[in-house]
């Protein structure tokens, strides 16, 4: 097997190999692999130095900021006291200045004592407790030897982590699941216990063992979990519930949380009481020797652990699930289940799991339950889609702020806080907004920030457009503001405005505007007030950003000045002439009224949108790396051709505009799709691209249909696309088909600029 060796961070340590219980679904005791009874009951004090060694080497040959480490059994708490303090003590000797250590303990609850939980205090090992449910559910399985319940016990255990003083040291209960318990009641006793987090666990099982099923359920498993989804929905999620949570972070287009569903590598390591190293405990239930690699901590390292085929095999991810799998549209949610419920003798672990139809339907039941409270708005309402855009603007505009930290000029600060007093007025924070919105403040916000992040001099970029945003703003409002900005070759660009000349070529330096009665005055030290006038035709002061009438009555205005208008992938024109800017006009109108005309709902979301047109010096009409609202285009004398372009152009646009606020796939790359129009095999976002634009061209062209349903059918039967990504796939069905319209909630809400709440980057 090729590929970067994963390093381990998760360690499962047993220190006693006993335990005091007798449950009869135990993987350890009582599945095929007996290995305990050849184990040291208690972890030796050779092992316990050399597990510290071995995890110190690991930690500083990978730079591991941090190690877990779960003490595990048999129940650890058997250990004893003082052999647990020698353990946490060696570790965090070995590991300090090396790498943090969280220290966690899995336990049966039944030995838990002040006395132990005043160790675990000292070295702050968090308890995670098993527990199956209420009484009945719990003496199923969870008895003493001698028939004897448990219960009683385990809930004392947990009110005694629940005291004040050991509230911070819980984890959370894990229980695992039989189907012949109340699903409810299970539930509401776990619950009822107020923990951190809940686990639902599946018994292990394979396909030569399979799980029990009553009354011969391809999906008891699903329909039980489902039972108590809806009952943690219907009280509100009074708890966290890792199984819910991983399906739902997977079917927004997020990570598994669990090893039990996803396709994240593992990066876990068992060391026995012996010190024989292990790889997951769950294989024991497959065979005699699964989870066994012949090494130990005595002789080998935990990088020789992590090359063992066994171990790399679950590292794969997608390419390690079987071809079944693979060609499954919920794997990114399920992740191929459990790789020990994988097994079969006959061929080894290379199945779906036993538990195969239980998952699916796991899966497609939470996204049923939840799709409708957890679609983005603005995939249905382009004036939602609007307001998330703008959202993400004022976000990344507090994070430029946040990652200055004090390092700005005084012109960014006094900006920062002029800003503020725009908002505190309906005028100035609606103007602001509209400045905000112009696409070329993305692209200057993004390329700020990267440049920042890569470690450039804050006194090297270009901040100062904050500033001219402001005046621009006060400008549109009709407020009277004096506005500290940065002039460079003499001029002043004022967002969505125009441009000042206020200097000679060449010169730069800072100046103050004032903002008064649709007029600004221009104050710099040593030189003349300048008293600017904006109009809407070029001056010796002043040259517009010109607005393209008479069509459409509310498009686009014409930006050949913004000095961040150079995000096309190709050049932008230089500053037009009233000729050419009036063939821009003429050549606009024509092309939208054939729009209009072909794809009314279509031009009128087009006509909101597009607030920008940039001419390009060649290429093909589209839109900008950054910026919702910016198309670049050619003038072509054929109004149809330009129509097509604007039109594709807008496509794209949109389609890029919503995978920034949404996402509407996830594991890109991961399979390859042929679309129907050509022979190369392409990645889902190039399949989904290119059926969202060619199902608004078709509209508008039918040529371009040719290939659309069949492509629709391919990302619908895909893993890739998440609630959203189906939720647009619904949207464009109903558009080809002449059933979508554009009606839609306008609820977003304007975020403060001073607070970032979604993506950065």
């Amino acid at each position: 097997m090729t590929g970067p060796l994963v390093p381990f961070r998760e360690f499962v340590l047993k220190v006693h190999s006993r335990c005091d219980l007798a449950c009869d679904h135990c993987y350890v005791y009582e599945h095929a692999d007996q290995s305990w009874r050849t184990r040291p009951r208690t972890i030796s004090d050779e092992a316990i130095s050399w597990t510290s060694r071995r995890l110190a080497e690991h930690a500083a040959t990978h730079a591991l900021p941090s190690l877990t480490v779960i003490l595990h059994g048999g129940e650890p708490l058997l250990a004893g006291p003082a052999r647990l303090r020698r353990v946490c003590e060696e570790l965090g000797s070995a590991l300090d200045g090396i790498a943090e250590l969280d220290l966690r303990i899995h336990t049966n609850g039944v030995q838990l004592s002040p006395r132990y939980l005043d160790l675990f205090d000292e070295f702050g090992v968090r308890v995670g407790i098993s527990l199956d449910g209420d009484r009945a559910a719990n003496d199923r399985h969870r008895r003493f030897a001698d028939g004897r319940t448990s219960h009683p016990l385990v809930l004392r255990a947990v009110d005694l982590l629940h005291q004040e003083r050991y509230r911070h040291l819980d984890l959370g209960l894990l229980c695992t699941v039989d189907v012949r318990n109340d699903p409810v009641a299970v539930h509401d006793a776990l619950a009822g216990l107020k923990p951190p987090l809940v686990d639902f666990l599946l018994p292990h099982a394979t396909w030569d063992e399979p799980p029990p099923r009553p009354e011969g359920s391809a999906t008891a498993y699903a329909d039980w979990l489902l039972a108590v989804f809806d009952r943690w929905t219907e009280q509100g999620r009074p708890v966290p519930v890792r199984l819910f949570s991983s399906v739902l972070s997977t079917l927004g287009g997020g990570p598994g949380l669990t090893e039990s569903l996803g396709l994240a590598p593992t990066d876990l390591v068992v060391i026995e009481t012996d010190g024989q190293l292990e790889q997951v405990d769950s294989l024991k239930s497959a065979y005699e020797g699964a989870a066994s690699t012949g090494f130990d901590v005595f002789r080998n390292s935990f990088d020789e652990v992590a090359a063992h085929p066994g171990v790399r095999a679950r590292q794969l991810g997608l390419a390690g699930v079987s071809g079944t799998c693979r060609r499954c549209p919920v794997v990114r949610s399920c992740g191929g289940g459990l790789y020990t419920h994988r097994y079969r003798a006959a061929d080894g672990f290379d199945n779906p799991s036993v538990y195969c139809e239980d998952l699916a339907a796991l899966v497609r039941g939470i996204e049923d339950r939840t799709a409708a409270a957890t679609e983005s708005p603005a995939v249905r309402a382009p004036s939602e889609l609007a307001a998330a855009q703008q959202d993400l603007t004022r976000t990344l505009l507090a994070a430029l702020h946040h990652e200055l930290g004090g390092r700005g000029s005084e012109v960014w600060d006094a900006s920062w806080r002029l800003a503020g007093e725009l908002e505190g007025s309906a005028g100035g924070a609606r103007a602001l907004d509209a400045v905000l919105a112009h696409p070329y403040t993305r692209t200057w916000l993004l390329d700020t920030l990267r440049a920042l992040r890569d470690g450039r001099d804050p006194a090297g970029l270009p901040t100062e457009r904050l500033a001219v945003s402001v005046a621009a703003a006060a400008l549109r409002a009709g407020l009277d503001l004096s506005v500290p900005v940065t002039y460079r070759d003499g001029r002043v660009y004022l967002p969505t405005l125009g441009e000042a000349r206020i200097a000679g070529p060449g010169e730069e330096g800072t100046a103050v505007v004032r903002t008064a009665g649709g007029v600004f005055l221009v104050r710099r030290e040593g030189a003349a007030d300048l008293r600017v006038v904006p109009g809407p035709a070029d001056g010796p002061r002043w040259r517009p950003v010109r607005a393209l009438r008479p069509a459409p009555a509310a498009g686009p205005v014409l930006d050949d000045l913004d000095p961040h208008r150079d995000c096309f992938g190709t050049a932008a024109a230089e500053r037009l002439g009233p000729a050419e800017a009036d063939a821009w006009a003429r050549g606009l109108a024509d092309a939208w009224a054939l729009l209009e005309d072909a794809v009314p709902v279509q031009a009128a979301e087009a006509a909101a949108a597009i607030t920008t047109l940039t001419p390009l010096a060649s290429g093909p009409a589209g839109p900008g790396r950054h910026g919702y609202g910016g198309l670049g285009a050619v003038l072509t004398a054929d109004a149809r051709e330009l129509a097509l372009g604007l039109l594709s152009g807008f496509r794209r646009a949109k389609l890029k505009a919503l995978t920034e606020v949404t996402d509407l796939y996830a594991s890109d790359g991961a399979w390859r799709h042929r679309a129907p129009w050509q022979d190369e095999s392409v990645p889902f976002s190039r399949l989904l691209s290119e059926t969202f634009e060619r199902a608004g061209l078709g509209l508008f062209e039918p040529r371009f249909l040719a290939g659309v349903p069949e492509a629709l059918d391919m990302i619908e039967k895909a893993a890739e696309p998440t609630v959203d990504g189906k939720q647009l796939l619904a949207l464009l069905r109903k558009e080809i088909s002449g059933t979508h319209g554009t009606t839609g909630r306008n609820g977003g809400k304007t975020v403060p600029i001073s607070r970032a709440t979604r993506r950065t980057s």
